[in-house]
């Protein structure tokens, strides 16, 4: 009878945790706002951090180098995901919208290749570049209050984050008092979610320790969070997120998914990845700031 007991114990734990990682995923991009710094859920990063800086040394090629290969039989394409990257950067000082949604396709990919306790989280990541792309296929109100829609095209104002930022403050739908589901708040949040992906592959990208030692993909998860995502979370989101750091697979399907076998050959394409993604994370957090826009609640 205790036999049975124990299973039947564990499968309840681990269900109602589930049901409480899908209850609070909602919460997984910040939402809270207005109250003062260090309050439970109020977004205080950006207060204590500076604006992350391209590793010294971290050399970007014009094309994607042979050693990022495409990965048959899997979502997840290292190689599309620099390609976007570097596509959302060809316009000097701006972020070309389009190029950066479609390297979150990519990083939804990547997040929903680590099991479905991160999925939870991927979904409400996916409901923001949703978002994103629906406004960009709406035209602001015209005299008669009617919204258009231009049909499979893309309007000049989300054409990038700095025309979306300028044309959202003239049109009045970027609120700095209260929530609203503007593209530059939406994006805020992207932006967040996108800094913890490239700390995480920072950690990914390290050799090991003294002792030979790797840090496991929960501890370097766990890591990106606290510094990027953690501040703007309340207590028990934090908490929740601690399951999903345990669920991790191990740091050789992480290789898997970059088309290597061994940690050397993983260093420099993720490095290669790392310095893309901070190139967009920088000037898209320059954009941001330049409007006082790092705290949108």
């Amino acid at each position: 009878m205790v036999s049975l007991r124990r299973p039947l114990l564990r499968y309840l734990l681990l269900s109602a945790m589930l049901a409480l990682l899908l209850f609070l995923s909602s919460h997984w991009l910040p939402q809270s706002g207005g109250s003062p710094c260090g309050r439970s859920g109020e977004p205080c990063f950006y207060q204590r951090s500076k604006p992350p800086m391209s590793p010294a040394g971290w050399a970007e090629p014009d094309e994607a180098p042979p050693l990022i290969k495409e990965c048959p039989g899997q979502s997840f394409q290292a190689k599309l995901l620099l390609l976007h990257l570097r596509a959302s950067l060809s316009q000097e000082d701006d972020v070309l919208l389009d190029a950066y949604l479609q390297g979150w396709d990519q990083l939804l990919s990547f997040m929903n290749s680590l099991g479905s306790m991160v999925s939870f989280f991927s979904q409400k990541v996916k409901e923001k570049v949703d978002l994103i792309r629906q406004l960009s296929i709406k035209q602001p109100l015209k005299d008669d209050g009617k919204l258009t829609r231009l049909q499979g095209r893309h309007t000049e104002a989300y054409r990038s984050v700095r025309s979306m930022v300028e044309a959202e403050l003239k049109w009045g739908k970027v609120s700095f008092s209260h929530r609203t589901d503007s593209g530059c708040r939406t994006l805020l949040r992207l932006h967040r979610s996108l800094l913890w992906l490239k700390l995480m592959l920072e950690g990914l990208s390290e050799g090991p320790d003294t002792e030979g030692t790797y840090r496991t993909p929960g501890q370097l998860c766990r890591e990106a969070y606290q510094e990027a995502l953690a501040p703007h979370h309340p207590w028990f989101l934090q908490r929740a997120a601690e399951l999903v750091f345990l669920a991790l697979p191990e740091r050789r399907f992480f290789l898997q998914l970059v088309c290597v076998e061994k940690q050397e050959e993983a260093t420099p394409t993720l490095r290669v990845i790392i310095h893309a993604l901070t190139q967009v994370h920088t000037q898209t957090q320059r954009i941001l700031a330049q409007n006082g826009m790092l705290e949108l609640p």
